[in-house]
């Protein structure tokens, strides 16, 4: 978990490059909100298509963009490539 003095929601990957899963409460919260979302947009996509297109676009679209950027701010030593247990 995340200590007091790091302010860190997600964890970095081991391999690759991005964040990995959450250490935090805000980090899982996050997640969670943005997977209720993506499931609502969903289920109105396939309830009626052209709705849930619209959705897709004025939803689902700025939300992917602002999870990546939050992610990539609050993962504990930044995104970066890392191969592995060298780093």
């Amino acid at each position: 978990m995340s200590t007091p003095e790091d302010d860190a929601w997600f964890g970095p990957k081991r391999y690759g490059f991005g964040a990995g899963w959450p250490i935090a409460w805000q980090g899982w919260a996050l997640l969670a909100g943005y997977l209720a979302l993506a499931l609502a947009v969903t289920l109105l996509l396939e309830w009626d298509a052209e709705t849930g297109l619209i959705a897709i676009l004025a939803l689902l679209l700025p939300a992917t963009i602002a999870l990546v950027a939050i992610a990539a701010h609050k993962t504990r030593g930044g995104w970066r490539w890392r191969w592995g247990s060298d780093d």
